[in-house]
Order: C-alpha cells, then sequence, then structure tokens
C-alpha cells in the first residue's frame, strides 16, 4: 500500500480535529448538568445561573485556550429543534406592500392590477416579485409608465419623468432589497434581545424570506408579536449625565431605605459576582470604570466614600449602583452625554424593576425615560449603556418619527477615512428636525429603534434644509446598519410568518431518547453481523472503521456547525448499514482471490483493487441524490442530507484506508487473517440461478404492482401532508385516553369543518391537522386559531376549564406546524424538481461511466419502478396503518434515498457485469450476465441485509415523528434489491441485444 505514512498522518489529524470539536459539547454538557444539579429542577434558576456565567471562562483546552461558556455553547454539536425542542419560523418581508409605500399607495388602476397579478404568478414562479411586477405591468398595458406612478417626494432624486420602466424596476429592486436587508437586522436585533441561547436567523435564498430558529423558547405567542411587528423608528431629545445623577443618588438612597424595610435583608437577587461585574475596557469606552470593579480590585474611589470593605456590604449600601454602574471615571468624574450608567445583560431586568417602582419613578422628572442602547460596549455582548430620553412633548410621544426620513445612505466624511451616515428629510420633517438640532447644540439626539437606542450623535450646529450627516461611527458595518434603519423608517416592512414548526420540550427529550436508542440497537446490531459473518479478524477490523466513521460523522458535523435533527439521525444510522457495502464488496473480492490460490497478502492486495470500481460508482451515486437532497432540501431535510453526504466521504476513507492500515499492521504480525467464519465460508457460493430466464415472470410480477400503484393513485390518490397543501398540525397530549372521533367533532364545531385527527403514538396522544383560515396573514391570527383549538377540546370536557392558553401551549400542546399555501406551492415544486434532476444526472453518470445507454435506461427504468412502488404502498395503507404515511418532505428525502440505495445496488451489478463481459468475450452474453449477477449475491444480501435491520431498528425504536419516513426506507430497500436484480439487469440485457439484432440485421 503506497502513501501509508500521509493516510496515517491525515486519519490522525482528521481524529484529532473532531476529538478538539467535539470536546466543546462534552464541556458544555458537563456545564449544563451543574446548572441542572444547582436549580434542583428549577427552569427559570438553571436559566438564570447559565445566563450569569456566560461570559465566564469554563474551559481551558489544554492550556492554549480559555473559551467562555457563550464560546463553548456556539461551538458545541447542534440539536435541531426536533431534538430539544423550540421553535423555527420562516418569515416572508410583504415586497408587495414596500412596493405599494414607494408609490405612497396609488390608486392607478393598472398599477394595483399588476400587483394582484404578480402575486399570482409568484406561486409557480422562482423569480422575485419586483421582476413579476414589471412583467405584469407590461403584459396590462404596454404603454403605461412605471415613472408616473413612482414619481414622488421622496423618490425624486432617483426617479423623473423620463425614467424608462426598467429604470424604474431597478430602484423599486434597490430600494426593497434595502428594507428587506433591514427587517433582516430587525429581526436579528429583537432576537439578540430576546435572549435565547443559539439562535439561527439567516436569510433564504428566496429574496424577502427569513428563517429563524429559536431552541428553547416556551412563550410562542411573544415570539410571533415579536416578528412580525412594525418596527418603530423615532428620534427623542435626551437629559445629560450631569443633570441624570443627583437623581440616581437620591434613587438609590430611597431603594437602599425600601430594601431595608421590606425584609431587613438585601435581595441579593441582583447577580452580580466578583468575576464578571468589571466592564471590560473598549475603544468607546476607555476611561468608563465601575465603582465595583475598584471595590474588586481592592482599591479605593474618590468619588463616593464607600466605607464597605466587601461586595455584600456594597450591595446594601448601594443596591441601585450594584447594578448600574455610573458613568463616571476613575476620579468620579462624571462623563458627558445622555449614557448614565452600564449594567450586565442579566442585570438590565432589574434596573428597570428598581426604576419602574413608584416611589422611585416619583424622584425622577415626568418627562424623563430611560432606553437600553441595541449594542454592546464590550466585545463579548455583555454589557450596556442606558440612555436618559426627554418626553417633553404634549402627548408624550417622539418629536420626530421615521416616516419623515427620505433617504439615507452610507458615506465618508470630507477626510474620506472615517464612515457617517447621510440623511434626507421631507419638508415636515426637516422644520422639525431643524428646531430639534437648534435647541440642542452640545447635546445628543438619540435614536431609537423598537425601545432600544441604536446611536445617540453629539448636535454640533443648527441643522436646516433637512440634510444632515451622523459621525462617530464606529465601522462601515455600524453606519451601512444605521442608514437602512434609517431609509426603512419611511415604509412599513411587516413579516408574516409563513412557516413554522414548534416542538416542545419533553416531544425533543422523547426524541432524542428514541433517537439515540435506536441509533444504539442498529450500531449493535451490525457490529454483532459483522462479526459473526466476516470472522473475529476481518469482522473486527470492519467494526473499527464503523465505530470510527462514526466518530469522524461527529467530528465533522460539529466541526461545520451543522445541525442534528431526527431525521439526521436516521441519516446516521443508514449510513452505517451502507457504509457496510464497502467492506463487504472488499471482502467478497479478497475471498475471491483466495479461492483463486492466491497468498493472503497478494489477495488482500488485489482484492482491494478490484473492488475499487464498484464501491466508487455506488458511492458516487448515492452521493449525487444526497447532495441534490441538500441544495433543494431544507430544515430537517438539509440536516438529513448533511450528515448523508458527510457519511459516505467518511466510510470511503474509513473503509478503504483505514481498514487497509489495519490489515498492513496484522499482516507483519501474523499470516493467519480469515475473512470468514466456517459457518458463512460457503454461504450463497456457486450459486446457479438463471435470472435471465425469470425475468418474463419478474415482468409480470411488478408489472402487477405498477398497475396496482397507479390504480390506487388514481382511485384513492396520496395523503399529502400539511408541507404541500398548506395548512396547520398540532400534536396533543391529553391526561387520558381520548377518542380520535370526540376530538373530530369537538374541533369541528368550533372551526365549522372537521380537521383531520389521528392517533399519534400513544393512545393519548393526536395529532390534528386543519386549513381553517391559513390564508388569512393577519399578525394575530395564529394565535386565534390555537386558542380555538384549546376552547373546543374544553367545551368537549376534553381539557380542563381553567387551564389558560400559556398552560396548554408549554404542557398540552407538545408540538405544532404551519405552512402557508406560497410555501407549499414552493416546497412541491422543489420536489418534483429535485426527483427529476435526481434521476437525470444518475442516468448521465451511468452513461458516463459504463459508456452503454442501455446500462442507463435500465437503471432509471428500475427507479421509476421502485418510486411507483413506494407511491403505491402509501397510497394503498395510509389510513390502514396505525402510523402517518403522508407525502411530505422527509417522504421526498426517503424517495431519493431509496433512488440512491437502489442505484447503488444496480451499479454494484453493473459492474461485475461488464467485468465479466472483459474477462469471457468468447460466452454467450446470456451466461457472462447470469454468472455476473450470481457472483455478487453474497454481497447482496449482506448490505440488504445489514441495511434492513438498521432501518428495521429505527422503525421500532426511533418514535412515531420518523416512523412513516422509515416505513418509505424499508419498503424501498427491499423493492430497491429486488430491481436491482430483476428490472434494472434484464432491462438492460434486453435493450442490448434488441440493439445487436439490429446491428446484425444492418450487416
Amino acid at each position: 500500500m503506497q502513501n501509508k505514512g500521509a493516510i496515517l498522518t491525515f486519519a490522525i489529524l482528521l481524529a484529532a480535529v473532531c476529538l478538539y470539536q467535539l470536546s466543546f459539547t462534552f464541556k458544555a454538557r458537563q456545564v449544563e448538568k451543574a446548572a441542572r444539579e444547582y436549580a434542583q429542577g428549577n427552569s427559570d434558576q438553571e436559566f438564570n445561573y447559565l445566563d450569569s456565567i456566560s461570559g465566564e471562562e469554563v474551559y481551558n483546552f489544554l492550556g492554549l485556550k480559555k473559551y467562555t461558556y457563550k464560546e463553548v455553547k456556539e461551538l458545541e454539536l447542534n440539536l435541531g429543534l426536533d431534538l430539544k425542542g423550540g421553535m423555527n419560523v420562516t418569515l416572508e418581508v410583504s415586497v408587495d406592500d414596500l412596493i405599494r409605500a414607494l408609490s405612497n399607495y396609488n390608486n392607478d388602476s393598472t398599477f394595483n392590477a399588476a400587483l394582484r397579478q404578480a402575486r399570482l404568478m409568484q406561486r409557480g414562479s422562482q423569480e422575485d416579485f419586483v421582476t413579476l411586477f414589471g412583467r405584469a405591468f407590461e403584459e396590462i398595458d404596454p404603454n403605461a409608465r412605471l415613472a408616473s406612478i413612482f414619481l414622488t417626494l421622496e423618490l425624486r432624486e432617483k426617479i423623473n419623468i423620463n425614467t424608462t420602466n426598467q429604470e424604474v424596476l431597478d430602484v423599486i429592486r434597490d430600494e426593497t432589497n434595502a428594507a428587506i436587508d433591514n427587517a433582516f437586522n430587525i429581526i436579528r436585533t429583537r432576537i439578540d434581545r430576546f435572549g435565547v441561547a443559539q439562535p439561527n436567523i439567516q436569510q433564504l435564498q428566496t429574496k424577502g424570506r427569513i428563517l429563524v430558529e429559536l431552541p428553547g423558547v416556551k412563550d410562542q405567542n411573544r415570539v410571533r408579536n415579536l416578528l412580525q411587528g412594525t418596527a418603530m423608528l423615532e428620534f427623542w431629545e435626551t437629559y445629560e449625565n450631569q443633570e441624570v445623577y443627583p437623581f440616581l443618588l437620591q434613587a438609590n438612597e430611597r431603594l437602599k431605605e425600601m430594601e431595608a424595610a421590606s425584609s431587613g435583608n438585601v435581595s441579593e437577587s441582583a447577580g452580580v459576582d466578583t468575576e464578571s461585574a468589571a466592564v471590560a475596557e473598549t475603544d468607546t469606552t476607555a476611561e468608563e470604570s465601575s465603582l465595583l470593579s475598584e471595590l474588586e480590585a481592592g482599591t479605593e474611589s474618590d468619588s463616593t466614600d464607600i466605607g464597605m470593605d466587601n461586595l455584600e456590604n456594597f450591595r446594601k449600601e448601594y443596591p441601585l449602583f450594584a447594578v448600574l454602574n455610573p458613568s463616571t471615571d476613575q476620579q468620579g468624574q462624571l462623563f458627558q452625554g445622555p449614557a448614565i450608567g452600564i449594567a450586565h445583560s442579566r442585570d438590565t431586568s432589574k434596573v428597570n424593576e428598581f426604576l419602574s417602582r413608584e416611589q422611585v419613578k416619583s424622584i425622577f422628572p415626568r418627562d424623563m425615560m430611560f432606553r437600553w442602547t441595541a449594542n454592546s460596549v464590550d466585545e463579548a455582548g455583555n454589557f450596556f449603556r442606558l440612555i436618559a430620553l426627554k418626553a417633553n412633548t404634549r402627548d408624550g410621544q417622539a418629536p420626530l418619527d421615521g416616516d419623515v426620513i427620505t433617504d439615507a445612505r452610507q458615506d465618508f466624511d470630507q477626510m474620506g477615512s472615517n464612515p457617517e451616515v447621510s440623511m434626507t428629510m421631507n419638508s415636515e420633517g426637516a422644520k422639525t428636525w431643524q428646531r430639534l438640532t437648534k435647541e440642542n447644540i452640545g447635546k445628543s439626539i438619540a435614536i431609537v429603534l423598537d425601545g432600544y437606542v441604536r446611536s445617540f450623535p453629539t448636535v454640533q450646529n443648527e441643522i436646516s434644509g433637512g440634510r444632515s450627516s451622523i459621525t462617530g461611527l464606529e465601522s462601515i458595518e455600524e453606519a451601512k446598519d444605521l442608514a437602512n434603519i434609517l431609509k426603512s423608517g419611511k415604509m412599513p416592512a411587516p413579516a408574516r410568518i409563513i412557516q413554522e414548526e414548534i416542538v416542545g420540550p419533553s416531544l425533543g427529550q422523547e426524541a432524542i431518547s428514541s433517537g439515540l436508542y435506536s441509533f444504539i440497537v442498529a450500531f449493535i446490531l451490525v457490529l454483532v453481523y459483522m462479526f459473526f459473518f466476516y470472522s473475529r479478524n476481518a469482522g473486527l477490523t470492519a467494526n473499527v472503521a464503523l465505530i470510527a466513521n462514526m466518530f469522524f460523522i461527529l467530528g465533522i458535523l460539529a466541526s461545520l456547525g451543522a445541525t442534528l435533527t431526527l431525521p439526521g439521525i436516521a441519516g446516521i444510522v443508514l449510513t452505517i448499514g451502507m457504509s457496510v457495502d464497502a467492506n463487504v464488496l472488499i471482502y467478497e473480492r479478497v475471498q475471491e482471490e483466495l479461492r483463486a490460490g492466491k497468498g493472503i497478502k497478494l489477495a488482500i492486495s488485489d482484492g482491494y483493487k478490484n473492488a475499487y470500481s464498484a464501491i466508487i460508482d455506488g458511492q458516487v451515486t448515492t452521493l449525487l441524490t444526497g447532495i441534490v437532497l441538500y441544495v433543494f432540501g431544507s430544515g430537517p431535510i438539509k440536516g438529513f442530507a448533511t450528515t448523508l453526504i458527510i457519511g459516505i466521504l467518511t466510510s470511503l476513507f474509513s473503509a478503504i484506508f483505514l481498514t487497509r492500515l489495519i490489515f498492513e499492521w496484522k499482516l507483519k504480525r501474523t499470516k493467519n487473517i480469515l475473512f470468514a467464519t466456517k459457518f458463512t465460508e460457503n454461504w450463497l457460493q456457486n450459486t446457479s440461478i438463471k435470472f435471465l430466464e425469470k425475468r418474463k415472470i419478474a415482468y409480470i410480477l411488478s408489472g402487477a404492482f405498477i398497475i396496482l400503484s397507479i390504480g390506487s393513485l388514481a382511485v384513492r390518490g396520496l395523503n399529502y401532508g400539511i408541507d404541500f397543501k398548506g395548512g396547520r398540525t398540532y400534536v396533543v397530549r391529553f391526561d387520558q385516553d381520548v377518542e380520535v372521533a370526540d376530538v373530530q367533532q369537538a374541533l369541528a364545531d368550533v372551526y365549522g369543518t372537521a380537521p383531520e385527527v389521528k392517533t399519534f403514538g400513544a393512545s393519548n396522544q393526536v395529532r390534528i391537522t386543519t386549513t381553517y383560515k391559513i390564508d388569512d396573514d393577519s399578525e394575530n391570527i395564529d394565535n386565534e386559531v390555537e386558542a380555538m383549538l384549546m376552547k373546543g377540546l374544553q367545551d368537549a370536557d376534553l381539557l380542563d376549564d381553567n387551564i389558560t392558553l400559556e398552560e396548554f401551549t408549554e404542557d398540552y400542546q407538545q408540538s405544532s406546524q404551519k405552512v402557508g399555501p406560497t410555501i407549499s406551492d414552493d416546497i412541491r415544486k422543489d420536489a418534483v424538481i429535485a426527483i427529476s434532476f435526481a434521476l437525470i444526472i444518475i442516468f448521465l453518470y451511468i452513461l458516463i461511466r459504463f459508456t452503454n445507454w442501455q446500462y442507463g435506461l435500465g437503471a432509471v427504468v428500475a427507479l421509476a419502478h421502485d418510486s411507483l412502488i413506494v407511491l403505491g404502498i402509501f397510497s394503498l395503507l395510509y389510513n390502514v396503518l396505525p402510523f402517518s404515511l403522508e407525502i411530505d418532505q422527509a417522504f421526498i428525502a426517503a424517495i431519493l434515498t431509496v433512488l440512491g440505495y437502489s442505484i447503488n445496488d444496480t451499479v454494484v451489478v453493473f459492474d461485475r457485469i461488464r467485468e465479466y463481459l472483459k474477462l469471457h468475450p468468447k460466452r454467450k452474453r446470456e451466461q457472462n450476465v447470469d454468472e455476473a449477477v450470481n457472483s455478487t449475491l453474497r454481497r447482496t444480501f449482506s448490505t440488504s441485509l445489514s441495511t434492513f435491520v438498521v432501518l428495521l431498528a429505527i422503525f421500532l425504536f426511533g418514535g412515531a415523528t420518523i416512523r412513516g419516513f422509515t416505513f418509505a426506507l424499508l419498503v424501498g430497500v427491499l423493492v430497491g434489491t429486488y430491481s436491482s436484480l430483476f428490472v434494472a439487469t434484464p432491462i438492460a440485457y434486453d435493450f442490448q441485444k434488441k440493439l445487436a439484432k439490429v446491428a446484425e440485421k444492418r450487416k
């Protein structure tokens, strides 16, 4: 074996990287275990404990680098929401509303008709909405001009009467893109302040769609309101720090009196600890220090005579300043500006609670209010400033809001070195802005978005004409973000939930338990099978490779920051079964070489060489289907595809290179390496089944199944899940067993029509699917439908009448899913494209590898045969079997996996046929084909059996959520194995035979 040193080095390095990446997962679990022990079952205390140590160092890797708990969590192996509970939401920013706003809600009939037509066109197209709108506008009236509609005060600098329709569309696209980017930034900021661990927020490929994953959230209604609320941009006057500080001193004294009077002891809930209270110095707060940090360092404050020698006494004497560090320097001099103090993120709620007490509020001026900054002052994201705002208008509202902004862009100062934001206001805003800047020269104006201060620039002079610049920004990115916020403040950009999935923590924990149980059972079964079938020597070597393969898969998943989902676990377990195939191919080849009389060393060498072709061809075709799944899938399906792709690559490395290294090592120590036991040595050896003679029987049998499948599809159809038809699904667990008919009748009374209700797992758990008001995209519709669900169940005495909606969603509703009609159309279309594309690339790959279109035709016909039969079985048996047989994204993943498995099996057979035709060119083609197929039976049996056993373990122990998915795979393995022997091979043979006859006639 060549390059043994390089391969061994790579294996060691890969193992080291995987161990390094997985170590963060182990450390995170260790810290969370300590938190659970500390909290003693109190989830709030557990959350507060973990939040309090988020910035503390908890892991020192080999003494080389230290990591905080927050950093450890970011680097651990991510679990999907189906494994740990949480909320997955796809939002869509309404480009339709944005375009209406840009036109100042123009009533032009052509314009509004084009918008309606574009909405209809959007369901069947991948193009962006602006392009579809332009096309619809052109079709309705080719002579109409968009410039006349969008020639507004806000767009007058970009559009004039001579601007062409295409140029107007370009302007609209730029404006909507900026608004969408800003909506993304707003949502990201809101989620960051929501306090969710490991949120995932990303813009999807379809413009205007935003994916938000929130692990562990419980308050679904709050999240919906948070995500769908329209952004509020405001400009506020501010108080100076020097004006506020005396009031803070009085507030501290009042709090000290109140705390002492209430219990005689000062509460320790402020949450300050000795290791993380000090604010790290940054460029913007280089001189800011904390009285508390001075105490920790053992120094004496010049500004305040503390007179205490420990933190506990400090908390009693200064309850407010223990959680809010005043904005002073080390000498106690107050900083200028509206920032009155700094607090750790965990203490902001305590500061809010202190300042909202009526006895404390009465100390401050009536027009004074406080808002936190959106951006932290330190890189770790732990500390935030508190800003004092002045609400001196008659109605207490902001004197200026975002509607007055007509344009804003990122720019540079006159020196061209420092970033700034240039903004323009309309005439009404310009007048107010001139007054504000005139009255606040030398003071700050706070720019507030969604209740958080994004910036508080200092006014240098009076600004007239509505044109001004905001300077003092730290980076170009900050300037761009602020420009987007200002620019989109003038237009509504509502984001609507078009897809939603919620998994309760208990259901997630059950999924982890069942998924891990199925994984362990399947893994043990495969290890035992390989050990039994291929002897202690070869079987143990294969098992070492399998264990290494699992380690590599998990390590690479963690390295890539990928998310492990329940279908992902199924993908890993399926990879176990399929990775056995490479070992089986090698071992069978080695045994053939041994039977030919070769020595063990030469037999191993030639066995590996002769197996490479079949291994590569089989694995590459499966890899191609995995890539198709990854490209066209989303959510858990993308997770399944990720693990499948990684598993195929690592299994190739483990089976080909690691096992070879082990055998090379063993050959140096012993000459006796066995590749079979005495019980399996002659199993399926020297078989002489006449496969081609039986092909007509196979054609009849397959034809009957296909006709039955087509008939069932025509008569019964398929049970489409909400992925493909839109709707809402809820999994509800009751305190007692319930009848499906009772639940259905109860909900028919509130929804008007009976929803689909099925038992889901245990008899006290049901899955409810309804399309009630699925087309309604109003902001509170999801909460309304859930409230009606609870009311219907209560009216039927299936739930206690005293249960609140919050208790229902947290304790009884185990999971929920929503798919809007627009996204269901996209999912259905992507599924058709994925399957079609997979078939095409498989055909092309086989055509290239075998340089014979008949092989490709036989393979594609076999794949179509497999797909039809699996679809037919799902059509025949839905509502018959006691588990879900819905056609959804998971089913499409199963079908594509079946295609990958089937083509893997078929390619191995074709590869052996091609070899026999080269070795025995004078034999009859029929004899070569039969002998080639017979020679692969041992391999087919071992691979199919091991894969089937693995899937059976998942089916039995993997939980109700993926039972339909694994059932499709089980059926697919059986049908795929059959088709590779009795469909693909005979069809390729028959077409080759006919082609040969045509060639003879031409001669």
